[in-house]
C-alpha cells in the first residue's frame, strides 16, 4: 500500500497505515470516503480489498494480471476503470507507458498502479487543496485521475513531435540509423493509440450516464473538458502514425535511389574496367604474335627447315609485322583499342 486516507466533507480526517485500519475506520464513519492507493500490490492485498469492498472477481483478476486494454466496466455499484498512462523520457527519447486500475464505489476509490506513471500523489494533493471538488465524492476523484492521465499525454505529444522533426532532418541527411528510429517510434505510437483511442468511447460512456447516476453538473463540465482533450490527443497520435508511415516511405525511396546510384556507379566503374582490360588484352595479343614467331625461330635445332634459308630473317620480320598489324586492325574495328 502506497497511501490510504479517509475523507469527510472534502477534508482528510485520517491517514491509516494499513488496510485493516482503513477498513475499520471506514466502517466507523458511514458518511466518509476511503481513498486507497496501491502500487504493484500482492495477491493477498487485492483479495483483502475484494472481500472488504465486494469487488467483482473478474475485475480483481484483471488488476492482478495487468497488461489490460483501457476499458470501463460496471459491476453492480462498483465502477472498474483501466487506464494507460504515458510519460516521455528525455534521455533515451522514448515513451514509457504505465497501467492504472481504478475501482470506484459509493464510498471508496481504490487505485492499483503498474508502472511509474501517473503520479497519483500530485492528484491527491490537488484534490485535498480543493475541498469543494473533493466533497463531490468518488466520482470527483475519478475525474481528477482521468484528468491527470490525459494531461500527462501533452508532454508525450510534444516530445514525439520533436522526435519526428529530428527524424525528418535525419532522413534527408542520409543517416543510416534513421530507419531503426522510425520503426521504434512507430511501435510507440501504436501503443499510444491503444492508450488514447478507447478513452474517447469510455468518457462518452461516462457522459451518457450523467442523468442516470445524477452526476453533479460542475463535474459533468469537467469530464466534458477531459473528453475534448482526449479526442484532440487521439487525433494528434493518429496524425503522428500517418506521418511516420509517410516518412518511412520517403526514407525507403531515398535509400533505393541511393542504392541505384551506387549500383550505377559500380556498373560504370565495371564498364571502364572492362574497357581497360580489352585494351590490355589487345596489346598483349599483338605483342604475343612476334614473341611467338621469335621464340620458334630462336630455338637451337639444326634440322629446322628454314634455318638455312637465306630469306628466313626478312620473312620472319615480315610475318611478325603482318600478324601485329592484322590484329591491330581487328581490335580497332571492334573498339577494343
Amino acid at each position: 500500500m502506497v497511501q490510504a486516507a479517509l475523507y469527510r466533507d472534502g477534508v482528510r480526517v485520517s491517514s491509516p497505515t494499513s488496510l485493516a485500519a482503513t477498513f475499520r475506520e471506514l466502517r466507523a464513519q458511514p458518511d466518509g470516503m476511503a481513498w486507497i492507493g496501491l502500487a504493484r500490490p500482492t495477491e493477498a492485498e487485492l483479495l483483502s480489498l475484494a472481500a472488504e469492498f465486494d469487488l467483482h472477481e473478474l475485475a480483481v483478476e484483471d488488476a492482478m494480471e495487468a497488461h489490460q486494454r483501457p476499458k470501463l466496466e460496471r459491476y453492480g455499484e462498483t465502477l472498474f476503470v483501466v487506464l494507460r498512462a504515458a510519460r516521455y523520457l528525455d534521455a533515451p527519447e522514448e515513451v514509457d507507458f504505465g497501467e492504472l486500475h481504478v475501482f470506484v464505489g459509493a464510498d471508496f476509490v481504490i487505485t492499483v498502479r503498474h508502472g511509474a506513471a501517473p503520479d497519483l500523489s500530485a492528484v491527491r494533493r490537488r484534490m485535498e487543496e480543493d475541498p469543494e471538488l473533493l466533497r463531490l465524492g468518488p466520482e470527483a476523484v475519478l475525474y481528477a485521475i482521468l484528468d491527470a492521465v490525459v494531461d500527462g499525454y501533452a508532454p508525450v505529444v510534444s516530445g514525439v513531435q520533436n522526435d519526428i522533426d529530428e527524424i525528418e532532418t535525419e532522413v534527408f541527411s542520409g543517416d543510416p540509423e534513421v530507419s531503426r528510429r522510425i520503426y521504434e517510434l512507430s511501435r510507440e505510437m501504436v501503443e499510444f493509440q491503444r492508450a488514447t483511442r478507447p478513452l474517447v468511447s469510455m468518457l462518452h460512456g461516462l457522459m451518457a450516464g450523467f442523468a442516470k447516476y445524477r452526476t453533479d453538473e460542475e463535474l459533468q463540465r469537467y469530464l466534458r473538458d477531459v473528453a475534448d482533450h482526449v479526442t484532440h490527443t487521439s487525433e494528434r497520435v493518429d496524425g503522428f502514425r500517418q506521418a511516420l508511415t509517410d516518412i518511412l516511405t520517403v526514407n525507403a525511396t531515398l535509400v533505393t535511389q541511393q542504392q541505384n546510384a551506387e549500383m550505377r556507379a559500380l556498373a560504370e566503374a565495371g564498364f571502364e574496367q572492362n574497357e581497360e582490360i580489352k585494351k590490355i588484352s589487345s596489346w598483349a595479343a599483338i605483342l604475343f604474335a612476334p614473341t611467338l614467331v621469335g621464340t620458334i625461330y630462336g630455338m637451337n635445332f639444326e634440322t629446322m627447315p628454314e634455318l638455312k634459308w637465306a630469306a628466313g630473317y626478312p620473312f620472319a620480320i615480315l610475318l611478325m609485322a603482318v600478324v601485329c598489324v592484322s590484329l591491330y586492325f581487328i581490335f580497332k574495328r571492334r573498339d577494343w583499342l
